[in-house]
């Protein structure tokens, strides 16, 4: 069984390992040391990473740490390459995008080592929901406070760290905030079960447990019309009302969660510039005068479409595009970027990746044996998921918008290392879920075998 983890953690190495040395061989023309560095040091670690994994764990899922390889490293290969899209030499003042991602991937694949070294018992933050709470409202609030928040692109999201640079609190915010959603709705659960009264043929809640989903509504208005950011805005309720039907399983939980959503979405847009530009560019991002806006204009959005377009069904290939014509191709664009020179097909594998990392989340959230940990394993995929739609449905004019990046693939040392971590808490869960599966299983074969072995003259 280990054998045939290690092939399909090598098959995972294998496609980033291709991808680096074709762009690489298109503008170069050689691999040099350079490459042999980074592709070294980017494998050396992902083979100690899953020899850890192995030796400490007997059961875990195989295929989730070497989905997030793939997709980290097709992150790192198309940072490289829109590198030289900007200057075609890879010493030069653009390469600091590729190394310092790089850097973070390290600092990601190392954070979750530690989590799963040290960690001996996840089960215990159940005792913390309420501090999870706590510490995932700071980390909302920091980018506000004038003395550490950092305004870019119009988004109030960031905290500097002076010469470190910048980090992105809601990325883990999301973590902790996941933590509180699952603790609290498993204490919860048969109250929020509770029937109130029926309206047009729909069970709804009862009054008094509205508390609850109006806190967590207030919090993601705050974040929209404070910070400028709806793709936050939208992951937080979002999140939270996944985890409210999963525990309920109350269809009226989410129908009253989009309306809440939307009205005050609407209200937002009615009351601010910021909002009413995203929903400009998302209504008619071809008109003219929203085009040519000089703050908030939809210049970017046409020219994702036609990197979309130009890429049509199986994309131009690695090296071929012109990303440099997108701005942030390398981390709010990647997308379109991937699209262009992988084309639909590869789009369309990528999103089979996200879809497989999520089915494999719900499926040992299904094999958990307690409620707490069947609704974290739920929450933290589902936020992956829906972290994917936002960008996804924003770039391609689902929804309007968002400055999320694609988790594992955009280039954000934030972003990488808070879903690494995510990676760590689904690898300890499937560990634990799939030995209790075992145990019952091989439970259940003994009490077959031994009326069998009862009966028979050994």
């Amino acid at each position: 069984m280990k054998i045939k983890r290690l092939l399909l953690v090598c098959l995972s190495l294998i496609i980033p390992v291709v991808a680096f040395a074709n762009i690489r061989l298109h503008f170069n023309k050689a691999l040099d040391g350079s490459f042999w560095t980074v592709v070294a040091l980017f494998v050396v670690l992902v083979l100690v990473a899953f020899i850890v994994i192995s030796v400490r764990f007997s059961h875990f899922d195989p295929l989730l740490f070497p989905i997030v390889v793939v997709l980290n490293g097709i992150g790192l290969a198309q940072i490289y390459r829109i590198d030289f899209a900007h200057q075609k030499a890879f010493d030069d003042k653009y390469a600091f995008a590729v190394r310092g991602q790089l850097i973070w991937s390290v600092v990601g694949l190392v954070l979750m080592l530690a989590i799963l070294i040290f960690f001996k018992d996840y089960r215990t933050i159940r005792r913390f929901t309420w501090t999870s709470m706590f510490i995932g409202l700071v980390l909302v609030i920091l980018p506000l406070l004038p003395s550490v928040g950092a305004e870019i692109n119009g988004a109030k999201v960031w905290v500097s760290l002076g010469p470190l640079g910048t980090f992105q609190p809601a990325e883990f915010a999301k973590i902790f905030l996941a933590v509180f959603f699952a603790g609290y709705l498993t204490a919860n659960q048969e109250r929020l079960k509770s029937a109130g009264s029926r309206i047009m043929g729909l069970q709804l809640p009862r009054i008094q447990d509205f508390g609850p989903i109006l806190l967590v509504w207030g919090l993601s208005l705050a974040v929209l019309v404070l910070q400028h950011d709806l793709g936050t805005s939208l992951l937080f309720f979002g999140m939270f009302i996944g985890a409210l039907y999963i525990s309920t399983g109350k269809t009226s939980w989410v129908l009253i969660g989009i309306g809440l959503f939307s009205a005050g979405s609407l209200l937002a847009f009615k009351l601010f510039a910021h909002v009413a530009a995203r929903i400009d560019i998302w209504m008619d991002p071809f008109n003219e005068a929203v085009y040519n806006r000089q703050f908030s204009g939809s210049g970017q959005v046409i020219q994702g479409f036609f990197a979309l377009a130009n890429g049509g069904l199986f994309g131009t290939g690695l090296g071929n595009g012109y990303p440099r014509l997108t701005p942030f191709s390398n981390s709010d664009f990647i997308y379109t970027s991937l699209g262009e020179e992988l084309g639909i097909t590869g789009l369309f594998a990528i999103l089979f990746l996200y879809l497989l990392f999520v089915q494999r989340g719900v499926g040992m959230s299904l094999k958990a044996h307690s409620g707490f940990e069947k609704l974290l394993a739920s929450c933290i995929s589902f936020s992956v998921t829906l972290q994917v739609f936002v960008v996804v449905g924003g770039i391609t004019k689902i929804i309007p918008l968002t400055g999320l990046t694609l988790p594992f693939i955009a280039r954000g040392g934030s972003s990488l290392i808070a879903n690494w971590a995510i990676c760590a808490l689904l690898i300890l869960i499937s560990s634990d879920a799939y030995r209790v599966d075992e145990t019952k299983k091989f439970v259940v074969s003994n009490k077959q075998i031994s009326p069998l072995l009862q009966g028979s003259s050994l």
